[in-house]
């Protein structure tokens, strides 16, 4: 049985990483992230098995630790297991900690677009990112590409990262399944995307082809931009552009739901769901 660590007091060094979570949320924690909740230890362990991510401790509320035990037999013996009541574990991360359940982890293998590009197989389907700043968003989208079969998400240097405490829960862990990498310009993506194969599809509300009309190759990239600005007029000048149709009275789709109905469109159309 793992054995685990009790902690008393919340000030006390060891746990020094889940301090305070939501203000070190805002200041960055240099490619290390804190995974939340039951869903997301279990896939930052797969994960960790895969060499992509580490994790280098874990905190639980003492009501949840016959819950896990079974992804806590799947990490390295190293990896120390605290265990806190509710009231320490409140007054370490700041707010009251429902889900009980917290690892720190760290971003092993990070790759750049380019890296991430030559590793897809022949027949792919990648997602790129421009301008997203919003967590939830990023989530969403993490969350669609894993469930739809993309092989890749490219974001480009203005995203938000996708590391973000929120932006990992909302993607139900996907984040750390589907490989992607946050760098560069959009339109230097799009074109190595372009020049290895890729037919590029980028999503607008003012698109020019139904998104159920489209006819993706095997080698296929949808780009997704911000809400409110959309893409930049130079892509969906240069790039085949798509819609998602809908009734009138609203100007646009929230970007997570419409790259869901668009992945799926397209997915289907390559025969990969």
């Amino acid at each position: 049985m793992r054995e685990t660590i009790r902690i008393e007091e919340a000030g006390d060094p060891r746990i020094a990483a889940f301090r305070d979570i939501r203000e070190r949320d805002l200041t960055g924690r240099q490619d290390r992230f804190i995974a939340e909740g039951t869903v997301v230890l279990r896939v930052l362990a797969e994960a960790h098995a895969h060499v992509r991510f580490a994790v280098e401790a874990v905190l639980l509320l003492s009501n949840r630790v016959d819950g896990v035990r079974d992804i806590l037999a799947r990490l390295p013996d190293g990896v120390p297991v605290y265990v806190a009541d509710q009231a320490v574990m409140n007054g370490i991360v700041g707010f009251d900690m429902h889900r009980g359940v917290l690892a720190l982890g760290r971003r092993v293998e990070k790759a750049g677009a380019e890296a991430v590009i030559a590793g897809l197989p022949q027949a792919a389907l990648a997602v790129v990112c421009c301008g997203i700043s919003n967590h939830d968003n990023i989530g969403a989208i993490f969350r669609n590409a894993a469930a739809l079969g993309a092989d890749a998400v490219l974001l480009d240097e203005t995203c938000c990262d996708p590391l973000y405490r929120k932006a990992l829960r909302v993607s139900v862990g996907a984040v750390l399944a589907v490989p992607y990498s946050r760098a560069g310009r959009a339109e230097d993506i799009l074109a190595t995307l372009a020049a290895t194969g890729f037919g590029i599809m980028a999503l607008s509300p003012s698109g020019m082809i139904d998104i159920r009309a489209a006819k993706p190759g095997a080698r296929t990239a949808l780009v997704l931009g911000t809400e409110g600005e959309g893409l930049p007029a130079e892509i969906l000048a240069r790039f085949d552009s798509v819609r998602v149709p809908q009734a009138p009275g609203l100007d646009s789709l929230n970007v997570g739901t419409a790259t869901g109905i668009a992945l799926y469109q397209i997915a289907s159309a390559m025969g990969r769901i």
